[in-house]
């Protein structure tokens, strides 16, 4: 035990002492990295607020209803799922939920800066149990909106998977918005890497134009490791029974209870990330004075 708990400590140094600029990574404050290691860890809570399959889950439900409702608010979506152990399980929740197996799906070339789980080929969930076509980006690394639509159209998915890992530039939520309703497809947004940014008003937020929108929360978010699956009203208007689909993929459909703790990390996170954009609309109002 002394090793590992000396080694942990090495780990605290060389965070300090190291300038990381890897992009899915951040910095969790110390309430959030309090909440993930404290007792929450010890309970299953299979289910969701209200509706368990254990007893004990009174101050459970609490917190998760604290996260959900602050996600809701902060990002002004519909219903949300705190439960998805991370990015990539959120993301097969959804597919799982909207598609069945063999249906099509459309994302950005994991080469031109996607990510595995939007359809990447053979190796992936999305890739090996759905049909995937993938768009890339020109010769100058930069998305081609009309070649997209082009081939949306011929392809005709029943999906489009949009989100980054490595594009340099901000994604026209409108135009995807467009491409998807010309083919009936559902639009699914991962804004894993920017959700902070989104909540900063430093990113264009793609809310009024997707059907769902999936993050992590451990990246510009500052949170735990984990992920969260949104509704928009697009996309309740496009199948009421949407939420109901989601739930269900995540719990039981693709894994069991909770983590307890990192729920408590989400909806700290979420409280800071809420306190942090006070203050910035703040200097805004100031400098604007």
């Amino acid at each position: 035990m002394s090793v590992i708990l000396d080694l942990i400590k090495k780990e605290e140094q060389r965070q300090r002492d190291t300038l990381m600029l890897i992009p899915s990574e951040n910095y969790a404050s110390k309430d959030v990295r309090n909440a993930v290691g404290s007792v929450l860890m010890n309970k299953y809570a299979e289910g969701y607020s209200s509706k368990r399959y254990y007893q004990g889950n009174e101050f459970i439900d609490h917190i998760e209803t604290i996260a959900i409702e602050k996600a809701k608010k902060l990002f002004k979506v519909e219903h949300v799922n705190v439960q998805p152990y991370s990015g990539s399980p959120a993301n097969s929740a959804v597919l799982f939920a909207l598609l069945n197996s063999g249906e099509k799906i459309m994302g950005l070339k994991l080469s031109s800066g996607g990510h595995l789980t939007h359809g990447h080929p053979d190796i992936t969930f999305s890739g090996k149990f759905f049909k995937s076509v993938q768009f890339g980006t020109k010769d100058d690394g930069i998305i081609d909106y009309d070649e997209v639509e082009k081939t949306a159209k011929k392809e005709k998915p029943k999906l489009l998977f949009i989100g980054t890992t490595a594009y340099p530039l901000i994604l026209d939520w409108k135009r995807f918005g467009e491409i998807a309703n010309a083919i009936g497809a559902w639009l699914v947004a991962d804004i894993s890497h920017v959700s902070g940014l989104v909540l900063a008003g430093a990113y264009p937020s793609p809310v009024p134009y997707a059907h769902v929108v999936t993050t992590t929360t451990h990246k510009t978010l500052r949170g735990p490791r984990g992920a969260m699956i949104m509704l928009t009203k697009k996309g309740i208007k496009k199948d009421v029974e949407l939420s109901k689909k989601i739930d269900r993929a995540v719990f039981p459909g693709l894994q069991g209870g909770p983590h307890n703790n990192t729920t408590a990390g989400i909806a700290i996170a979420l409280i800071e990330a809420e306190k942090s954009r006070e203050l910035i609309e703040l200097k805004r109002e100031s400098l604007s004075g």
